[in-house]
């Protein structure tokens, strides 16, 4: 039967919500290609953003910030929207993260979309943190830098076994920004500042278990999830936590497996407490376990100038509010965008692909406090105004 054919019959059916529902899912399907980077639709009671890059991991351009931040804001003053959903288009990624080449090269040529990309994105996370209507991201896939700053800040986030979450940027030579200094430090114990400097990846239900999503549920029924949540009449904030969380309690995928860092929690909390990389480096030394051994590996192939930043982005962070927070890490992304390491990273993950940067400087001992604290100064007019 083609889906024309279905179509028929399904109409013959009546114009019950949830048959509509369904026959906007497949309509939609079916013509998801030829569409632009972002779909933004209202369905049912819902906004709806479907990020559409499939082939690159729906990873976030300038353009598709522009799109969502105007439609998001249209969406909190219209009446007949009582929530917003965000997802990803493809069985792999929600949004692996900000297209950080095309700021690269633009850097490098003096381009506005350095300053533009991140004073556009983190207003956007900050609409996020600030939405007045229930905003749920459903993050079925890798959900990495850029894909963490669209649903974090929300109020709802829900995981699958298929995702994947992680802040990688130190090994990119930037920090982990889009409100990555709000989030991080507020994790069970430090747990976030473990995650910020080894860019370690958590799994399926795993990040749910670190607090990073609010429910889990299998990949298979997030569109019948989906579909529930339209089909609510004008629903209030607990009307959809009370659909969530029945979805979540259904799920029993890896319910029995502990947290992969259940047996390193304490480890964890002890070596990452300390105020310098120094410190923490020495603390993983003196722990010795092949668990701190390891992260000892991963810590020194990252950017040292990075490593320090970041750290210091996320003591601070832990007492700033999510607004103050990114306006430190504008200042923060420009700072990167003038220096050495960012454009080294790229290259070297992205680019040649070699995975061997060549960091300047290359060396803790050589990133003195002075030029950590250049990286933090004020940009005065040119700061990120929220």
């Amino acid at each position: 039967m083609g889906q024309q054919d279905l179509w028929r019959l399904l109409s013959r059916f009546g114009s019950f919500k949830r048959t509509s529902i369904i026959l906007q899912h497949l309509r939609m399907s079916t013509h998801s290609a030829g569409l632009g980077e972002v779909l933004l639709e209202r369905k049912g009671c819902a906004g709806v953003i479907t990020l559409n890059r499939p082939k690159f991991l729906n990873a976030l351009s300038l353009n598709m910030v522009r799109q969502i931040y105007s439609q998001l804001k249209k969406w909190e003053q219209d009446p007949e929207t009582f929530l917003i959903i965000i997802k990803g288009t493809g069985e792999k990624a929600f949004c692996a993260g900000g297209d950080v080449r095309a700021v690269s090269e633009a850097a490098k040529t003096k381009q506005n979309l350095a300053q533009d990309f991140f004073r556009e994105e983190y207003l956007l996370n900050n609409t996020i943190g600030s939405c007045q209507k229930p905003y749920v991201a459903l993050i079925d896939g890798i959900t990495m830098g850029g894909g963490v700053g669209l649903s974090v800040h929300g109020q709802f986030r829900v995981a699958t076994e298929r995702s994947v979450f992680a802040m990688p940027e130190t090994g990119l030579g930037l920090f982990p920004d889009v409100g990555g200094g709000y989030f991080l430090p507020r994790l069970p114990g430090k747990l976030g500042y473990f995650l910020a400097l080894t860019g370690f990846r958590l799994k399926g239900r795993d990040v749910y278990r670190a607090g990073i999503a609010t429910h889990f549920v299998d990949s298979g029924k997030m569109s019948m999830l989906e579909q529930d949540l339209l089909a609510l009449k004008s629903p209030s904030a607990k009307n959809v936590a009370n659909v969530l969380a029945t979805y979540h309690a259904e799920c029993k995928t890896d319910q029995d497996k502990s947290f992969i860092l259940e047996e390193h929690t304490d480890r964890i909390n002890s070596c990452f407490s300390a105020n310098t990389v120094e410190q923490i480096i020495e603390n993983l030394q003196q722990d010795g376990s092949p668990f701190a051994l390891e992260q000892l590996k991963v810590i020194s192939k990252m950017s040292p100038m990075s490593l320090k930043i970041t750290l210091r982005q996320l003591i601070e962070g832990s007492s700033k509010t999510l607004q103050e927070v990114l306006t430190m890490e504008y200042r923060l992304s420009q700072a990167c965008m003038a220096n050495h390491d960012f454009h080294e990273g790229v290259r070297a993950v992205l680019i040649d692909k070699d995975q061997s940067p060549k960091w300047k400087p290359a060396d803790l001992k050589e990133v003195t406090d002075e030029d950590v604290n250049n990286y933090f100064k004020s940009l005065g007019s040119n700061d990120l105004k929220l």
